[in-house]
């Protein structure tokens, strides 16, 4: 193969990958009218138009699908062959795109930036939406190189490991009607609730257990981020089943009453996800490490401050506890910073 042929090859495989021309000259570090030229080149010497014109986006032909879903994989091999196994973060200068949930997002972004900013800081990080209806198409068209959500089953082209598994708790405004010493079964399953659906369904694993006793639920209300539970039920009627990070402030400021659940719920397991062509590349591992790390440590945190609290009532202590914890790591942070400099 003619280099030329090859270099053709590597110029449509990240026009492929970035779905557009654009992104693909900023992954090759090309300008857009060489990203260009080459694809007229493509066209020519391939006898197909390649990519039509979609909105302000463009679409890959029939003939351009099949070619890429034979070359891709041989040319990530050759990529890797050529590129010795070398990722050194204080050098690199890369674009990771993570799906995720707003939880994830208010988890995971402030230790994330805090890391680049000391250590790698010609890394960026871009939120995608969350892909919980379409995780392997997501990662198959490299929309996204990381997926941060619900543990699925094993698949031959994704690949997952599991990072943690949330706690799910009912939520409610403490002068609630139900916000008493216990939170009966019957009185849970009669009240107005509210679901957090991402997908936009409107039964999840509450509705399953309650099916499990041959009760049911009215969810009067859902929403699709969980920024909005916590005003929802401070100003209602409703109560939420939530995993119990996703108002934590709320928690233990005693803003919202809490309970465990009157019922078992289903496991759900949180997972980082990405593509099996990914599994070499070393920048990818070294994200991955860092948002399991990041997140187990969140979550264990949030473990120890939730288990003191009691079935329903106010955690103060707790919160003081928490802004106690995160104002020592700001402060470790800075004395490390200030190491550095000196």
């Amino acid at each position: 193969m003619r280099n030329n042929d090859l270099n053709l090859l590597m110029i449509f495989d990240a026009i492929m990958t970035e779905g557009a021309i654009t992104r693909a000259a900023d992954r090759l570090a090309m300008t857009q009218p060489a990203v260009s030229n080459a694809l007229s080149r493509m066209r020519t010497a391939w006898k197909d138009e390649l990519f039509v014109k979609d909105g302000r986006g463009i679409q890959p032909t029939a003939f351009a699908l099949n070619l890429w879903s034979q070359i891709k994989e041989p040319l990530g091999l050759l990529e890797d062959a050529v590129n010795p196994s070398h990722f050194d973060p204080a050098t690199a200068r890369r674009t990771f795109r993570i799906s995720a949930s707003d939880i994830v997002v208010d988890m995971l972004w402030g230790p994330l930036r805090r890391i680049i900013e000391t250590e790698a800081p010609g890394i960026n990080i871009y939120a995608m939406p969350n892909a919980a209806l379409n995780t392997e198409k997501v990662l198959n068209d490299a929309e996204a190189d990381l997926v941060i959500g619900k543990f699925p089953m094993a698949d031959n082209v994704v690949r997952t490991e599991q990072i943690l598994e949330p706690s799910y708790v009912c939520v409610m405004r403490p002068d609630h009607p139900l916000a008493k010493e216990q939170l009966s079964l019957q009185g849970f399953a009669d009240a107005d609730h509210l679901l957090v659906s991402i997908t936009g369904d409107v039964t999840g694993i509450t509705d399953q257990a309650l099916m499990n006793v041959g009760l049911s639920r009215r969810v009067a209300m859902s929403v699709n981020h969980f920024h909005a539970v916590a005003p929802l039920l401070q100003q209602s009627d409703l109560i939420c089943v939530v995993p119990s990070i996703a108002v934590e402030k709320e928690i233990f400021s005693g803003e919202l009453a809490v309970f465990e659940t009157p019922i078992e719920l289903a496991k759900t397991p949180l997972g980082v996800l990405w593509h099996k062509r990914q599994d070499h590349d070393l920048g990818l591992q070294w994200l991955r490490r860092l948002v399991t790390r990041f997140l187990r440590e969140r979550s264990a945190q949030h473990q120890a401050l939730l288990s003191r609290c009691c079935r329903k009532g106010y955690c103060p202590d707790a919160l003081k506890e928490l802004i106690s914890q995160r104002t020592q790591a700001d402060c470790s942070l800075a004395e490390t910073q200030l190491k550095g400099i000196q």
